[in-house]
């Protein structure tokens, strides 16, 4: 027998001693080492309130409190809800095993008891009963490590003095919608300071959920800053670099989609490349049509060697350039055709006229509009990871 199994606390209650000893007797010489009695329902709802067991066998015809008054109120106290309870008993008729499954009986076993049956029994709800705690134990490990990585997640993300000194430097006002799944899938943006009132701006999706995807994301987040000094200003050679780094980091079948840009206002152009991601979108002043960048490019981290070329997109005054992920696509009906719907409703055409594009002194209900929107369509608890960031720049200043 397991050990884990064998030292399983054990509760039988019983109003008879013979009826006691013969139980213990019969799991003692099955293996069984950690045996307890109780004389009543009351001595054993004091003695589960003590120390709880991993099984109860408990007898239905007792006075003072029968087995039913104890199933029943040891299933009304929530701690005791998936508590095991065998119940041995004389009932034969249907109405009183209905009874007994209705108070909260998890089995049966009949009297007179047999040696086989009862021993078969208290090791299979054993079983079950060691299997859901390290079930349960594992579960909050992992729930650990998942709130570990969302605290370092958000100590990742771009400050809010960081993102105030991007509007006096740049001229453009940044907002960002981060939506994380229950296990984290792998999403990351940051932004890199450049000279002459520039910045780079990247958006990163792991491969894979949980942990792993998450820890993969911080160690690509590393590899950015590294490389931000050397290749910030040259989007192309950025990735290109960041891909090399990549593939020698990450496990095989580990890769990351990844789009980096430099904005930069007083040539009104957004420079980028991408390695696989979502397009860039920008919205025009004026009611003008969108204009799509390219999301082409193999993802980091496959294959050595890979290059990836430079884009760029307009960024007039008065504009709105977007950055999504994937799963923002995949949360809306229509994927990118329901996106572009999205950002040329009325609703986010009336408010970029009314924000200057988001970037002027406007409340940023372009922005709003849009995050309303996938916030809705995302649901509570999303499947995965979605982020946008949103530049606005405003007016010629």
């Amino acid at each position: 027998m397991d050990d884990a199994i064998a030292a399983c606390r054990i509760l039988v209650v019983d109003d008879t001693d013979f009826n006691r000893t013969l139980i213990g007797a019969l799991l003692t010489e099955a293996g069984f080492q950690n045996i307890a009695y109780a004389k009543d329902g009351f001595d054993a709802l004091e003695q589960i309130a003590a120390e709880a067991p991993d099984l109860l066998i408990l007898d239905i015809m007792m006075p003072g409190m029968d087995g039913f008054e104890v199933c029943r109120r040891l299933r009304a106290d929530h701690a005791y809800a998936d508590l095991p309870v065998l119940v041995q008993t004389a009932l034969s008729s249907s109405d009183d095993r209905n009874r007994a499954f209705a108070a909260g009986t998890t089995d049966l076993i009949s009297k007179p008891l047999d040696r086989t049956e009862l021993v078969a029994r208290v090791r299979i709800h054993l079983q079950n009963r060691v299997l859901i705690r390290d079930l349960q134990t594992y579960r909050a490990r992992v729930e650990g490590e998942l709130a570990m990585a969302r605290s370092m997640y958000d100590h990742l993300l771009p400050s809010a003095a960081l993102c105030a000194a991007l509007t006096n430097s740049a001229g453009v006002t940044l907002r960002s919608h981060t939506a994380l799944s229950s296990d984290l899938g792998g999403d990351l943006w940051g932004v890199l300071p450049l000279a002459g009132g520039r910045f780079g701006l990247f958006l990163l999706d792991m491969a894979g959920r949980g942990v792993s995807a998450a820890l993969n994301a911080f160690r690509m987040h590393t590899l950015i800053h590294e490389l931000a000094p050397h290749l910030g200003e040259r989007p192309g050679a950025f990735l290109t670099e960041l891909n090399e780094r990549a593939v020698c980091l990450l496990e095989l079948g580990q890769h990351a989609t990844v789009i980096y840009g430099v904005v930069d206002g007083a040539a009104e152009r957004f420079t980028y490349a991408a390695a696989a991601a979502a397009p860039p979108v920008l919205i025009p002043p004026g009611n003008a049509a969108l204009v799509f960048g390219e999301g082409a490019g193999q993802p980091v981290g496959i294959t050595a060697g890979a290059r990836y070329e430079e884009q760029s997109l307009p960024f007039p005054p008065g504009s709105a350039l977007v950055l999504h992920s994937t799963a923002v696509l995949e949360a809306l009906d229509g994927g990118s055709a329901g996106f572009a719907a999205l950002l040329q409703s009325a609703a986010v055409q009336t408010a970029m006229a009314d924000d200057d594009g988001g970037g002027g002194s406007g409340s940023g209900g372009a922005f709003t509009a849009v995050t309303t929107a996938l916030a809705a369509a995302q649901g509570d608890v999303p499947l995965d990871d979605h982020t946008l960031v949103w530049i606005g720049r405003g007016g010629a200043r």
